[in-house]
């Protein structure tokens, strides 16, 4: 069976090709002009508003050729987020239109950064609610999003990607990045391992976070899906990459496919005896130090149970010493139930991932009601959003740095959702950077993030930015 879905997957991903994102001429930028001080004592504010009016041809082409948007497969309408946070609020409690036979299942997406979670989420939801970028870290802590097909509800846990501690003090980044991944697995009914197969350095071997993870949460159902086929040219390769990465085992059974290893050369990996990944919790002994009671109900030696204790966690801590240095030399994971290749960006394959989950699904209550498509709220998505675009045109650490404000949120006479944002940086020269010359680039991002956010909303946008030095 995996042998050939692999099979008809390579058929497709020879025809995949790159999809070019849609710029509208329709749209109007309205520039403001650029002041900069020349008094560089006196407080540097530089200001540029930039302005993106959607139109409603403007509107109909970027959900898809009018206001009524194409069906998926399932003959899913993927529903709008609301403009009201009140609205979102409400959805997000009332849990009224739950079926008789509902199905349920969580849905954990992790990955080293820029495998391509957010993207393929933003696929599988059939509207885009996640930032996405070139850069690492886009994804700042986990997000919710959900499908609902009938009587069945996906709740897929977008996730940052996997880091460890070490990154993370060094780069100084916040504890959502390292604890969401773990938390959003051990709530998963269903683990989604995402490689990025058109890196070269990284598509060979599961990164030790990833491992980790999985030997920490064994007993959860996990699939492994290569990602970006379509950036791949020699497609011959992808069976390769499964090999190494499942150790040549799917569902249990060995898969019938050419060693990925040279010829002639041993395997040292073979030699290895696999390692126990069950969970490795320490004990607390601590405890039992001066309650601990012998057969007769009287009091142990406090001294001799301390050295007992001693003694057993010492061997316990060995044995997760033991099993993360045996993690640290795999490259692989026996335990995928299923392996899938496909292209986030382009759509390709997602509707056959959707459908297997779809059928992984299990008896329970939804946790949403159907009308929710995330658990965002307006304003966040709209910050990410724009976010998503500075870091894709600002340089390093420029994008980290900016400081988001929403100062208007509000419908106009026509409908039409009215949205002020202020960009705060810390240089005069940073400002200067965003704005571009004669405005191009923070005229742009405001044109791309309208676009966006009128395909989140379903409704006319007009989205104004402006920049200035903040304050020290």
């Amino acid at each position: 069976m995996i042998l050939t879905r692999c099979s008809s997957v390579l058929c497709r991903a020879l025809r995949c090709a790159v999809s070019q994102r849609l710029v509208n001429a329709s749209a109007v930028s309205q520039l403001g002009t650029v002041s900069s001080p020349l008094n560089r004592n006196a407080l540097s504010v530089t200001h540029s508003p930039a302005c993106f009016i959607a139109s409603d041809s403007m509107l109909g082409q970027v959900v898809g050729g009018n206001r009524k948007e194409k069906e998926d497969s399932f003959g899913h309408h993927p529903p709008p987020v609301s403009t009201s946070k009140a609205e979102q609020t409400f959805l997000l409690i009332n849990r009224t239109d739950q079926p008789e036979n509902a199905k349920v299942l969580k849905v954990a997406i992790i990955g080293t950064p820029n495998a391509g979670k957010s993207t393929l989420s933003n696929q599988l939801l059939g509207r885009k609610v996640f930032p996405v970028s070139k850069k690492v870290h886009t994804t700042r802590s986990r997000a919710r999003g959900i499908i609902t097909e009938q009587d069945t509800q996906l709740i897929l846990l977008d996730t940052p990607g996997l880091t460890n501690p070490l990154k993370g003090k060094r780069h100084q980044l916040e504890k959502s990045l390292l604890l969401d991944p773990w938390s959003s697995v051990q709530e998963a009914g269903l683990v989604l391992v995402l490689v990025d197969v058109s890196d070269q350095w990284t598509r060979n071997r599961l990164s030790f976070e990833v491992l980790q993870s999985l030997a920490r949460a064994p007993d959860i159902p996990a699939v492994l899906v290569l990602n970006k086929v379509d950036l791949l040219k020699n497609k011959t390769l992808l069976l390769d990459i499964t090999a190494e990465l499942t150790e040549g085992t799917v569902g249990g059974k060995k898969l019938k496919i050419r060693t990925p290893f040279k010829s002639g050369k041993r395997d040292k990996r073979a030699d290895c005896k696999e390692p126990e990944l069950g969970p490795k919790q320490p004990v607390q002994w601590d405890s039992l130090e001066d309650t601990a009671m012998d057969s007769e109900g009287q009091l142990n030696d406090q001294a001799g149970n301390r050295e007992t204790a001693k003694s057993r966690q010492e061997t316990q801590d060995q044995l997760n010493k033991e099993t993360l240095k045996e993690l640290k030399a795999k490259v692989g994971w026996p335990h995928f139930r299923e392996v899938f290749m496909l292209s986030a960006v382009n759509g390709e394959e997602v509707e056959t991932l959707k459908r297997y989950l779809v059928t992984m699904a299990q008896p329970g209550c939804w946790e949403f009601h159907s009308g929710v498509l995330t658990d965002q709220d307006p304003h966040e998505i709209c910050n990410n959003i724009i976010r998503e675009k500075l870091l894709e045109y600002l340089p390093q650490e420029v994008p980290y740095n900016v400081v988001q404000s929403i100062e208007m949120w509000e419908e106009g006479e026509n409908g039409e959702l009215i949205i002020l944002q202020k960009l705060y940086m810390k240089k005069e020269s940073h400002v200067k950077m965003l704005i571009g010359q004669g405005g191009q680039l923070i005229g742009r991002i405001a044109r791309e993030a309208g676009e966006d956010l009128m395909n989140v909303f379903l409704c006319d946008v007009k989205l104004k930015i402006s920049v200035k030095v903040k304050k020290q």
